[in-house]
């Protein structure tokens, strides 16, 4: 297996790509008491419209069927995987995103039973009409449970004002009226062709030794057959530069209206170096203005424009980005107004080398305290391993990023046509 050490962080880290395919990574560290195992697939929501495993033509299947595969492989014939979990003392879960799924568990004991337990039960599907059919009221349930969530719409009432076609505009659970035609066949075909070990990554990082734990999974993995996999050929429609609707409003019984503003950031595929430039350029910017203590954050409070719910954040994926900025507002009319003002303001702004220095060491603090969990490591390593990157080189990289870079792209960042804002109003 690979080994790769960084000086500058005190890690080690092993990987190995098996036969099979699967990528094992393996970040051991035995000052840790607990264990953290991730094993993901780049497969998520917005997978809708893709050509199957040992098939020529394109199909779209319904929205939502990610989630509720992720929901599904937890069941099998006889048994719960969760009980599994339980005996062997671990805290397992799962979560399907725009852009991947991912089974996990922690725990402080039985770290390679749990490993064992974790990589079987995803790759041992079992579902049947039956079992289908009764996970769909229970989805149904948890899709309407959201609908009730004025944080939740908000977010998805200003992703769907920004994207006008690509599919991260649909929820991530679907809804109740897409996952209905769902069938144990399309879930077989989805699974066979986004669960090979070739899409997949399995990230183990706590306490364990590398090497019996490499043998332990590469052991595993020689017992069951997978055939060869093909790429991968997914279909995504071509999305505009820019918003799809300027201002949505959505009613709620809420007691005080809530405001979001979103920045589609790109709706382009973009290559590794810009990936990675755009990447840290763009949260280290809205850090900038928006942390506590940020210029467009000191404004906003000191009008009274926003209170303790206010927060910001901002996502790039392989084809997509947007940032966030929401609140709680008694004016949402002029926070929102606010928002955009200062955000266009940006146009003509510059910072200086000194600031960009201190934005720099704030990142890079930020980047430190991460790898103090094992689950922000494992997560953001995962991540980042997707669109080629290392996110242990991410120090580096931002050390190498320049005051004009900064520059460059803040007076770049925002145009008004790639502005939406959504409003949660009272009833």
């Amino acid at each position: 297996m690979n080994k790769q050490s960084y000086e500058n962080l005190n890690e080690t880290l092993y990987k190995r790509t098996l036969n099979n395919g699967l990528t094992v990574l393996l970040l051991p560290k035995q000052e840790m008491s607990k264990t953290y195992g991730l094993f993901s697939t780049d497969y998520g929501s917005i997978d809708n419209t893709f050509v199957p495993i040992n098939q020529e033509n394109e199909v779209t299947v319904p929205e939502g069927i990610a989630h509720f595969l992720e929901h599904k492989l937890f069941e099998k014939e006889d048994r719960d995987v969760f009980a599994d979990f339980g005996k062997l003392g671990a805290s397992p879960n799962a979560y399907t995103s725009f852009t991947k799924t991912a089974y996990l568990f922690s725990a402080t004991a039985n770290i390679e039973q749990n490993v064992q337990t974790l990589i079987d039960f995803v790759q041992a599907p079992y579902f049947s009409e039956k079992s289908v059919e009764k996970e769909k009221g229970i989805i149904a349930q948890e899709i309407t449970m959201y609908d009730d969530q004025p944080d939740w719409r908000a977010f998805m009432g200003i992703i769907k004002s920004m994207f006008a076609h690509h599919p991260v505009k649909s929820d991530i659970p679907g809804t109740v009226e897409s996952i209905q035609p769902i069938t144990k066949d399309d879930l077989y075909m989805c699974y066979n062709t986004f669960y090979h070990p070739e899409n997949m990554t399995l990230f183990i990082a706590g306490n364990f030794d590398a090497k019996s734990m490499m043998e332990l999974i590469e052991q595993n993995q020689s017992k069951k057959h997978f055939s060869k996999l093909e790429e991968i050929k997914r279909n995504y429609p071509k999305e505009q530069e820019t918003v799809a609707q300027k201002e949505t409003k959505i009613i709620m019984p809420v007691s005080i209206p809530k405001v979001t503003v979103g920045i589609k950031e790109t709706a382009q595929t973009l290559k590794q170096e810009d990936f990675l430039h755009r990447d840290l350029l763009q949260s280290m910017t809205m850090d900038y203005y928006f942390s506590v203590g940020g210029p467009f954050y000191q404004e906003l409070y000191e009008e009274k424009l926003i209170d303790d719910s206010f927060e910001y954040s901002t996502s790039l994926e392989k084809n997509f980005g947007y940032s966030m900025i929401s609140s709680n507002s008694n004016d949402p009319e002029q926070l929102a107004h606010r928002i955009k003002q200062l955000l266009l303001s940006t146009n003509e702004q510059t910072v200086t080398a000194e600031t960009f220095e201190t934005m720099k060491k704030k990142k890079i603090g930020e980047l430190l305290r991460s790898m103090n969990s094992l689950e922000l490591i494992a997560n953001q390593y995962t991540h980042y391993y997707s669109v080629g990157l290392d996110f242990f080189e991410l120090i580096p990289a931002v050390q190498a990023l320049t005051v004009e870079e900064a520059n460059e792209f803040i007076q770049n960042w925002i145009a008004e046509d790639r502005v939406a804002v959504c409003t949660i109003a009272a009833e």
